[in-house]
């Protein structure tokens, strides 16, 4: 592996104007093909095996036309002080608005208040139900103005108007996190390599590197019915792992540099060294994101297998543009410990022969290894705590910014009906199989009104041919609370022994059965496709490290670091620890997706560091140090690299707090303290210390495995048979004078 990339690095440093011709070449026929692909809608979006799922299917055959899965949305009207929404005023207002609302294009019906019982029991507060032919995702933009338009007509009438309900839903906006992102990891690249020049190659080919990958999304995105939310992992994904990537290169090219190697020499060691460990890390984040499959969620699996793509191009564009750029750059890329330009005033010199800040701290760990373990583990421990405690749910209009629409659409509803009204469960009754459909239905409607938590249960609406029909139950309890789940489950208990009796089957879905059906298929999930991509990467870093012990206390650190970033969230998101310092306005379940997210994202970037780190440690132990001093050299020479790297990660994460969205400001923060858990104490302080713990035993293999193992080669043994390329006298002199 080391003398195949070695050899590709000094080929594209050789040929650095056709490989740099070659991806612009690239970046141009995706951007093209982007452009001019068709436009692509809002993909789809459904749970297959979920019985909120086969219920709507089911619809479909039953209820032809009837949209059971399109949008819904809720327009609610409160009445101005000391009047009434019966008032003659105030309905003609809401009967035009209802008019209004019914001339859309994608309108399947809209229910009048007054003729649907749809007022409260005060009269203040009314609301028009409108129901669409297509899904939230899928709705056009203009039906969303028309329903805005419509409002802010009955709000220029006098009265209170405000819209929930998914028909605003629209996928969430990048741009200014990313910004944040890349002006962050600009500043951190700059103070590590001490070069604008140096620090401006990774962010290149990393914008280059996501170019490609979103262009190529966006071009087939019709075709393979790709929503517009699938290139947001990719972006944040492809972003983050291609500035470590080049960093990692860069980084080493320029040690090479001081070590006296000409620079086409050092182009082909730093691809055949730091580029070994790029594949690997990579191949972890690709098994990572390619296992989000196994949740069986279309949605999620297009969206893993789309930043998948977009990592291993980041990792092809590490492996040959970066090169081809150092060649371009020539002498203005200095070696390590040398500054250029304006960075170099002003700045003394280090003192020859004194440790860096990474020597330091890994020969304080080696000597104190048991203390620093101890407190690394009791410290993500304690983090850790709050997730015993975690609650799982999906988020709701309740818990959106009050700012919203949706959210106080939500708390009038609330206050004229009940919080259970913000989330009707709809009970679908299968009775073809049934000798007498209307007594089922009875008996289904009979059976739901004696359980508890149930405050309205509508009559029974059969189809034309008398065999399905609906019931609308509203509960007594907010959707995302667990008394309405218990609820649904209670339905669904109660349509077991209903079927045993009149063989007709019960359904229960509708936007919170869905919810709670999302959050049960990603719960069960979890545990495969943790023991799918632990178990993968395992193996992976055995043929890496040449090492069991060394895999394995990868593996543990990283569920240790996990557990305690899911403490925090728990802490945060949940209890309401910091709350206002995040400015989280709602409190409640974590969002059912974090555990999936934070495993399969967190784990491929955790390995990057792992991998980067250690195998500086075995390159050393490889070639004759000692295991403690390895750790040490490993340090040396990557702890200022893993650092500037987990910096830049978490600042791409901690850009996503700001979001009012509380989903993507929860993604944003658990991912962030994630990594900062993993890099800083797991990677920085317990790894050290396990391995000083363990000695030569860490880098023991069985002897019938080392044979069976493939010799990849990660450390650049094989590169000792090459012939070594020292600078020539005049570069010499410039490498000292620098």
């Amino acid at each position: 592996m080391a003398t195949f990339l070695y050899r590709l690095g000094r080929l594209a440093f050789r040929r650095r104007h056709l490989v740099a011709l070659i991806w612009l070449a690239l970046l141009t026929l995706a951007g093209v093909g982007a452009a001019s692909a068709p436009t692509a809608g809002n993909t789809s979006f459904s749970i297959p095996g979920t019985e909120a799922q086969k219920a709507f299917d089911l619809l479909e055959q039953r209820f032809p036309g009837a949209s059971a899965d399109g949008a819904t949305a809720r327009v609610v009207f409160k009445a101005p002080s000391g009047e009434k929404m019966t008032d003659a005023g105030n309905k003609a207002t809401v009967e035009k608005t209802v008019e209004e609302l019914s001339g859309g294009s994608e309108v399947a019906s809209v229910a009048d208040p007054y003729t649907g019982r749809a007022v409260s029991r005060d009269g203040t507060i009314a609301y028009a139900s409108v129901r669409y032919k297509v899904s939230g995702m899928e709705l056009e933009d203009s039906s969303r103005t028309a329903l805005k338009e419509a409002a802010q007509h009955a709000r220029d009438a006098g009265l209170t108007v405000e819209i929930g309900g998914d028909a605003l839903q629209t996928a969430p906006q990048t741009g200014a996190s990313e910004v944040i992102g890349i002006a962050v990891a600009a500043v951190v690249l700059v103070i590590t390599f001490g070069s604008l020049l140096a620090a401006g190659l990774p962010l290149l080919t990393a914008l280059i590197g996501v170019g490609i990958g979103v262009s190529t999304i966006t071009a087939l995105a019709h075709t393979l019915d790709l929503g517009s939310t699938t290139s947001i992992l990719a972006t944040m994904i492809g972003l983050a792992v291609g500035i470590d990537y080049a960093l990692f290169i860069v980084s080493r090219y320029r040690a090479e540099l001081a070590e006296g190697r000409e620079r086409e020499e050092a182009a082909g060691r730093a691809v055949g060294t730091a580029g070994s460990a790029v594949v690997f890390a990579g191949l972890t984040v690709v098994i990572a994101l390619v296992g989000l499959s196994v949740v069986n969620i279309p949605m999620l699996t297009k969206m893993g297998l789309a930043a998948a793509g977009t990592v291993v191009i980041a990792v092809l564009i590490a492996l040959t543009m970066i090169p081809a750029l150092l060649g371009h750059a020539g002498r203005k890329v200095k070696p390590a410990g040398a500054t250029s330009g304006p960075l170099r005033r002003g700045r003394p010199a280090r003192q020859p022969g004194r440790p860096n800040m990474g020597t330091r701290w890994a020969s304080f760990v080696v000597r104190r290894p048991v203390a620093v373990l101890l407190l690394g583990v009791l410290g993500l421990g304690a983090a850790a705590i709050p997730a015993a405690s975690l609650e799982l749910g999906l988020p709701d209009d309740g818990s959106q910014p009050v700012s919203t629409t949706q959210r106080r659409a939500y708390d009038l509803l609330s206050e004229g009906f009940g919080p259970g009204f913000n989330g009707p469960l709809m009970v679908v009754v299968d009775a073809r199989d049934s000798a007498d459909p209307e007594a089922s239905f009875t008996k289904v409607t009979d059976e739901i009104k004696g359980l508890e938590d149930v405050v309205t249960v509508t009559e029974a609406q059969p189809n034309e041919a008398g065999d399905t029909a609906t019931v609308t139950v509203v509960p007594d309890s907010k959707p995302s609370s667990t008394t309405t789940e218990d609820l649904v489950h209670a339905i669904r208990g109660a349509g077991g022994d209903i079927e045993a009796k009149t063989d007709a089957k019960v359904l229960v879905t509708g936007s919170t059965a869905m919810n709670i059906d999302v959050s049960q298929k990603l719960n069960d999930a979890l545990l495969p496709y943790l023991a799918l991509v632990v178990g993968l990467a395992f193996l992976l870093l055995i043929v890496v490290f040449r090492s069991i012990l060394v895999p394995l206390k990868a593996a543990l650190g990283f569920l240790l670091s996990v557990l305690a970033a899911l403490g925090a969230v728990v802490a945060v998101f949940q209890w309401g620890w910091l709350s206002g310092l995040m400015h989280v306005e709602e409190t409640g379940p974590v969002m059912s997706m974090m555990p999936i997210f934070m495993v399969g994202v967190v784990f491929g970037l955790a390995m990057d560091y792992e991998v980067f780190l250690v195998t500086r440690m075995r390159e050393a132990y490889v070639h004759g140090e000692k295991p403690g001093q390895a750790v040490v050299t490993g340090f040396r020479h990557g702890a200022r690299v893993v650092t500037a790297a987990a910096v830049i990660m978490i600042a791409v994460f901690s850009g996503f707090i700001g979001s009012s969205e509380s989903m993507v400001k929860m993604i944003g923060f658990g991912l962030a303290i994630a990594v900062f858990f993993d890099a800083f104490i797991v990677r920085m302080a317990i790894v050290p210390a396990v391995l000083a713990l363990l000695g030569r035993r860490a880098w023991w293999l069985p002897g019938w495995l080392e044979r069976a193992l493939p010799d990849v080669d990660v450390e650049g043994t094989g590169l000792r048979t090459e012939q070594p390329r020292h600078a020539d006298p005049d570069e010499r002199r410039e490498l000292v004078r620098a």
